[in-house]
């Protein structure tokens, strides 16, 4: 089990490690050109394998509990956001409703599972990751309520708001990690990176479609 364990971790990092790369090369990439779409694909392709080394490294070996929210809240980004891009639609499918339910679920048995544990991380970063899972998927439940003719508007911020998510998430645990020491700011300035990146990005692409409207 041993051998297993470190292999596990030896992929987990592996993965995580390429996936930031990617991450990085698809936000600096053109919007909407072939080159990102495949680039952002490859990388939920190494989000998919980090989720599930970490899902191993809690259930099976018995890792840190909370690497469970960590790696719900990145992959949950992850999907929502390419499922935004898909579909470009707010209209209620299964599988979306099957995943945020998952997804929910095992945050509150982090929860529940948190009490018998204690404080063994730092509480802002605990509350943060947390809060952060449950605002995102209340509000994939909420925007179906959203009309579709305002949603068509919405859809393409949510998918680089999403996206972006799970960029700042996987950066925010690789460094909250390598950079353990320096608890818990390693974790909170990644993440208000990350916030930063988001409201650029949404702030520039609102600015360029409304001009390009006007033209």
């Amino acid at each position: 089990m041993e051998i297993l364990h470190k292999s596990n971790i030896l992929i987990h990092v592996i993965a995580g490690t390429s996936a930031l790369i990617l991450a990085i090369v698809a936000i600096i990439s053109h919007k909407r050109k072939v080159f990102h779409k495949k680039v952002g694909k490859v990388f939920l392709r190494f989000m998919s394998i980090v989720i599930l080394t970490g899902l191993l490294g809690v259930f099976i070996f018995g890792r840190n509990s909370f690497l469970l929210v960590i790696t719900v809240l990145s992959g949950y980004f992850g999907f929502s956001g390419y499922r935004v891009l898909q579909t470009k639609s707010n209209e209620p499918k299964v599988l979306d409703i099957i995943v945020a339910l998952l997804s929910i679920s095992t945050v509150f048995y982090f929860l529940y599972y948190f009490k018998t544990i204690g404080m063994i991380w730092k509480p802002v970063v605990i509350y943060s990751t947390v809060g952060t899972t449950i605002a995102i998927i209340s509000y994939d439940f909420l925007r179906y309520f959203i009309p579709k003719s305002k949603y068509q508007k919405l859809w393409f911020y949510e998918h680089i708001y999403k996206m972006i998510g799970a960029f700042t998430a996987l950066l925010s645990a690789f460094s909250g990690t390598v950079l353990y020491a320096y608890q818990p700011y390693s974790q909170i300035l990644p993440s208000v990176f990350g916030t930063l990146l988001q409201i650029g990005f949404i702030v520039y692409y609102f600015r360029k479609n409304a001009i390009h409207k006007l033209n």
